[in-house]
């Protein structure tokens, strides 16, 4: 007779990586939860430890996590947390307003219908609302003793001016220095604010603020002394190393049901092991599944090093707000073949970049008008591009990541896309470093840039040289199609598509 099956793992409820200020008194995380549940709102005992350290409160009243951040991988509940912290806010703590912010608008329109339909579906909460909107201009709830929960996106000049008692990141994994550049200022005047940061694992280059919280939180824990205003959790696996020997037992590999477990709290509740075994076929070993299951980011570095072919003060003193390319009629209209596009890929088609250059008072005017994960919005917003502004052309290295792309330009646009041969390649480059030298370029500083030019660095091409990542995870797919498009303006856009290696 067969012996019975082990048991499938429960996702592990404590994360692997923890930190928290040792200094509380009490925490009101237990009627927070209790408020959850008479909304409907059922929380496992993960997101209920969360809530636990986030809201622990000192003895004169204050929070003692000023941040909170939880890094766990999708669909395992984090929206949970969110929304009980919310609840707690609103008709609990009484903190006037609540922000909540996601890097896209629809992800925070979704988690505003959530937690609508939590509050409109319990008759003792739903006499507390004094008005719900869900417009083009507004999507909040107001209580009526004045009370606000505020959802926006973070793009563009969205959040500035809003003063929140609580800020809740959504899609922390997207936030970098110009969202906190904006946040940060408004909390000063606030008695007693905090800042929740809720994603998955980082993507590189955009996670600027998600890598500094889990620096902070490394570096606790390697001290033996926790962060004094930070509690940081983090569900996610210690993957093997390239010199790891078979049968390592220190690191985690990416097949056992075990580190599935520990990465994710939820298995075996909210996602169930068939569909983790589904997703690994799935997904293979690209590292895709390492980083949306198992926690396994990538995450930009804080090094002294960065900057290291352009200096950072030399390019920010080229920023002008007041800067646009020289495009336009005196009645507003475009002038055709004027401006250069180009668009950049990484390597690992995690993102892509479309820049555009132009002139502007005897020198060239370079921006990023979009900057995203993935490849597949590309085609469609070049497109949108290219029928508002005729450029004189688009520019592509057909040997890059990009040139996949090209076809399908083409076909989009109805011209032919330049792409620079080698020695074109090491002209842009260093035709963009003389531009920066001789002060003749500007621009409006874009983060995505200037996160491009900090990780950036020099490799040989022939006796001249490129552009090149410092190291994993650096997105320099910004930097490469200002490049690009500031050499398409005097590009001669009849050249033949010329299939080079991938040279970035």
């Amino acid at each position: 007779m067969s012996e019975p099956a082990a048991p499938e793992p429960k996702g592990v409820q404590a994360p692997r990586l923890f930190t928290a200020p040792p200094v509380f008194q009490s925490s009101a995380a237990q009627e927070a939860v209790e408020l959850a549940a008479m909304a409907g709102l059922e929380l496992f005992p993960w997101q209920q430890h969360v809530l636990d350290v986030g809201m622990r409160e000192r003895a004169d009243g204050q929070w003692s996590s000023f941040e909170v951040a939880v890094n766990v991988p999708r669909q395992n509940g984090k929206g949970g947390v969110i929304e009980a912290r919310e609840l707690a806010g609103l008709f609990l703590l009484k903190e006037h307003l609540l922000v909540h912010s996601a890097h896209e608008f629809k992800t925070s329109r979704v988690a505003f219908q959530r937690i609508q339909s939590l509050i409109l579906g319990c008759p003792d909460l739903r006499k507390r609302v004094k008005k719900v909107l869900n417009n083009t201009t507004e999507t909040s709830i107001t209580l009526v003793t004045g009370q606000s929960l505020q959802f926006i996106a973070r793009s563009g000049s969205s959040g500035r001016g809003f003063t929140g008692d609580l800020n809740i990141l959504d899609e922390a994994m997207s936030l970098g220095d110009d969202a906190m550049g904006a946040l940060m200022p408004t909390m000063s005047a606030v008695p007693n604010p905090q800042l929740w940061y809720l994603g998955s694992a980082g993507i590189g280059s955009p996670s600027v603020q998600l890598a500094r919280l889990r620096r902070r939180a490394q570096a606790a824990l390697e001290a033996g002394e926790p962060d004094p205003s930070l509690a940081y959790f983090e569900w996610s696996v210690d993957p093997h190393a390239d010199e790891c020997q078979p049968g390592c037992t220190e690191h985690d590999d990416a097949d056992d049901p075990h580190a599935w477990a520990k990465s994710n709290p939820s298995l075996g509740y909210l996602i169930s092991h068939e569909f983790v075994r589904n997703e690994r076929a799935s997904l293979g070993s690209g590292g895709i599944f390492e980083r949306e299951r198992l926690g396994v980011g990538t995450y930009p570095s804080d090094e002294a090093d960065t900057w290291q072919v352009i200096g950072e003060d030399a390019w920010r003193s080229l920023a002008a707000a007041d800067a646009h390319p020289e495009a336009r009629n005196p009645d507003g209209s475009p002038i055709p073949g004027v401006l250069s596009f180009a668009i950049d890929v990484t390597p690992e088609r995690s993102h892509a970049a479309i820049a555009v250059a132009g002139p502007w008072r005897g020198g060239t005017h370079v921006e990023v008008p979009d900057h995203r994960p993935g490849t597949g919005w590309v085609v469609e917003r070049a497109r949108e591009l290219h029928e508002r502004w005729k450029p004189r052309c688009w520019v592509v290295d057909a040997g890059g990541p990009a040139g996949s792309l090209i076809p399908d330009l083409e076909d989009a646009l109805g011209v032919k896309v330049a792409s620079p041969k080698t020695r074109e390649i090491a002209q842009s480059c260093g035709q963009f470093y003389d531009a920066v030298t001789d002060q003749s370029l500007s621009h409006h500083d874009p983060a995505p840039l200037a996160t491009a030019l900090a990780g950036a660095q020099k490799r040989p091409l022939g006796e001249a040289w490129a552009w090149s990542r410092r190291g994993d995870g650096v997105d320099i797919s910004p930097l490469v199609a200002v490049t690009f498009a500031k050499w398409g303006l005097n590009a001669d856009v009849e050249d033949d598509i010329d299939p080079l290696d991938n040279i970035f």
